[in-house]
């Protein structure tokens, strides 16, 4: 199952001081039984969440854990989390992540049903099964930075290049 939190601040001089305080939030959250894996991921599209967060997780049983409760969240950020943009989802359709290289981008595709197709383009199609259920469906793929910049080109707000934050 993959894990995906959205988020952006409302005060976005703080971005730098964010991106540190996130590098230890998943390494944190690395360390809780069942998260197999937990990396993070920015977008300038402007019509979705800057920061993109993804986890592969066993199961829904991971949220109950009493160390997740006690290390999961926000912390000290949470007063500045723009709620426009703060959506948790948890998806089926993939057992793990993705492993997005320096040199890819994940390209992000919400739609109702999964019959969104393009040419040349592989989406790994996730469904939506607990917390918000912000997105019935969710399509990934990986590419290039230079084939993303051309689909969110193509395709304007429905589509969005997330770079991965190292």
């Amino acid at each position: 199952m993959i894990f995906m939190s959205q988020s952006g601040l409302t005060d976005r001089s703080r971005e730098a001081q964010w991106d540190a305080w996130y590098v230890e939030h998943l390494r944190i959250m690395s360390s809780v039984s069942g998260i197999a894996s937990a990396r993070r991921f920015k977008t300038d599209n402007e019509k979705w969440p800057p920061s993109l967060a993804m986890y592969s997780v066993r199961s829904p049983d991971v949220f109950s854990d009493p160390y997740y409760q006690k290390i999961r969240g926000m912390g000290e950020w949470l007063p500045l989390i723009d709620r426009r943009f703060y959506q948790r989802n948890l998806f089926e359709g993939l057992e793990f992540a993705p492993d997005v290289p320096e040199d890819r981008v994940l390209m992000v595709i919400d739609q109702d049903q999964p019959v969104f197709s393009y040419p040349g383009l592989q989406i790994s199609w996730l469904k939506s099964v607990a917390l918000d259920c912000s997105a019935a469906y969710r399509g990934i793929s990986v590419v290039t930075p230079e084939a993303g910049v051309k689909l969110s080109n193509e395709l304007g707000p429905v589509i969005a290049a997330y770079r991965p934050v190292f």
